[in-house]
């Protein structure tokens, strides 16, 4: 085929999309806007600007001049979103790290990811003291604290944050240099084996940035919709996929920012309080406590908008929160995503519907957002039927997606089969391009060969009033390959056996939305759901008691 290319005058400048134009445009329309951190600090767009000037002035002193990969370790901070900026900005990486794996796995990312400097949360430096000696690659260790002191500590810090900035100039002229160099990573854990990191370059951020604007402001849906006046409050930590691509589209239109911190229930619900969120993003146990806690009773939840992902949306969840006024929708992607691929979509002829409507349309796992090219393939390796029958899993491509996992070429080649990266979701896709998760391909359950989704199952568990909590997974049987077992939590105060379950999912086989032989043969009573570290059911912990 032939193209025409545009002639360009030779002195014309080719924009490199990097993050510092993102930083650059939150001088634009409302700089006095604030960003709250807890009770401890509030400041101005302006201020922030210089801070993280400031901050590349730090990292200028200590010899670190690009190239180099930088992690931080800390709660969600006006410290972090910082670090947003000021690392990629400077031509580093900036490697947002999981404290809540293990503490061998966190060694494994900072040597795996060939850190140089790290930055730690005082609250976390028991756990880089025991590392000490086996990290050869970090030169330079920069302690956060609330209280701007430095505690004593093994490590021989090069200092504590707030007293190191402030002893820096407040003036940075950040370069250009090519958009696809490297911005940040991160590590995802698996079932098996060790993390797997992830990287995304300036561009990819830029797009994805560009994309959630596109989403949460002009497609035209009559739910969760969101623009530059609102006030943002994230309750997913920062270290998980760039806290969903969030922080950087909020600073991008100086939107006005709350950060928590370290999560207590007491202190969201007090900046709840003082600070009005309107738009959070959140994990369905976050909102499930934010829904039920006997203190948050008293607010006014009529203003709130909040995206869950992570994991499967209960509807008795969605209806809890849509009884309470609470604007809520589903937010679909992977940690090999930048994340954002679907949102729930409600039509505006849709948007007075009755309450059930509600309920299923807003846990959909949504239509693809601008510049997602999404399918979903049967075993054939053909596109399902667009009946919301048919499952498959689903293949995308975007401009923001991973380009493989870093140093895992076997790995990475997996992920981009055929061109398409595998997410393993297995997915239905109804006639309006609106997909529902059935569930994760390892987590569908085989039982005499029919499809059984343990997400479907706990979705009607869930509806029932004494359970406050549900997880299926498939375990092994003899004679039909596999057969569902419920884990269930009640809710305080009340009783039921596994009869009664039994009895209670009768109706939904009545009306045909499962089988006889999806109805759980073994149902277990207990006080937790074992969770992994960003707040997903652990499946593989459930089925692992029946691997014997």
């Amino acid at each position: 085929m032939k193209i025409k290319k545009i002639p360009s005058a030779s002195n014309a400048w080719k924009y490199p999309l990097l993050i510092k134009s993102i930083l650059h445009y939150s001088l634009i329309l409302d700089p006095d806007r604030e960003i709250v951190y807890r009770d401890k600090r509030r400041y101005n767009y302006f201020e922030f600007n210089k801070r993280v000037r400031r901050f590349a002035n730090l990292l200028k002193k200590m010899g670190i001049d690009g190239g180099e990969t930088i992690a931080v370790m800390d709660y969600d901070s006006h410290r972090y979103l910082e670090s947003y900026f000021a690392i990629p900005m400077t031509g580093n990486v900036l490697h947002t790290i999981n404290w809540r794996l293990s503490p061998a796995q966190i060694l494994y990312s900072i040597n795996h990811a060939e850190d140089v400097v790290l930055f730690v949360n005082a609250d976390f430096l028991p756990i880089v003291e025991s590392f000490d000696g086996l990290m050869p690659t970090v030169k330079k260790i920069i302690v956060f604290t609330d209280n701007d002191i430095l505690p004593a500590t093994k490590l021989n810090p090069e200092g504590e944050y707030e007293a190191l900035l402030n002893g820096e100039p407040d003036e940075y002229d950040f370069p250009d240099f090519d958009e696809d160099a490297i911005a940040t990573t991160f590590y995802t854990t698996g079932t098996t084996g060790d993390p797997k990191g992830v990287f995304y370059s300036h561009r990819q951020i830029v797009l994805h940035t560009i994309g959630l604007a596109n989403t949460f402001g002009f497609m035209g849906s009559a739910a969760c919709r969101a623009n530059s006046s609102d006030v943002y409050m994230p309750l997913t930590p920062l270290f998980h996929v760039h806290g969903w691509g969030f922080p950087f589209l909020a600073t991008m239109y100086s939107m006005k920012q709350i950060y928590i911190g370290k999560f207590e229930p007491e202190m969201v619900l007090k900046l709840f309080a003082l600070e009005h969120p309107t738009v959070s993003h959140c994990v369905p146990t976050i909102l499930q406590m934010l829904v039920s806690h006997p203190a948050a009773q008293a607010l006014n939840l009529s203003k709130w908008k909040v995206i869950i992902g992570g994991s499967a949306f209960p509807k008795a969840l969605a209806k809890a929160a849509l009884q309470r006024g609470v604007d809520v929708i589903t937010g679909y992607g992977m940690s090999e995503t930048c994340p954002v691929l679907t949102t729930s979509y409600i039509r505006q002829e849709d948007k007075n519907k009755d309450l059930d409507f509600q309920v299923e349309a807003r846990t959909r796992t949504g239509v693809p957002s601008p510049f997602v090219e999404l399918k979903i393939m049967n075993e054939e390796n053909l596109p399902v039927k667009k009946n919301d029958e048919e499952m498959g899993e689903i293949v995308v491509r975007a401009p923001w997606l991973t380009q493989g996992y870093y140093k895992e070429p076997e790995k990475s080649e997996a992920l981009w089969k055929g061109g398409f990266l595998h997410t393993g979701d297995v997915s239905t896709m109804n006639k309006n391009n609106d997909i529902k998760i059935a569930d994760r391909i390892k987590d569908i359950i085989k039982t005499g060969g029919e499809w059984i989704s343990s997400v479907d199952l706990e979705n009607m568990i869930d509806q029932h009033p004494a359970v406050a909590e549900a997880a299926v997974v498939g375990i092994p049987d003899a004679k039909w390959g596999e057969r569902p077992h419920a884990m269930i939590v009640l809710k305080q105060g009340q009783d039921l056996s596994a009869g009664q379950l039994k009895e209670y999912l009768l109706q939904f086989i009545a009306a045909g939305k499962i089988s006889k032989w999806a109805v759980p043969q073994s149902i277990e009573f207990a006080l937790a759901i074992p969770k992994t570290s960003v707040g997903k059911i652990d499946k593989k912990v459930i089925r692992a008691a029946f691997m014997l």
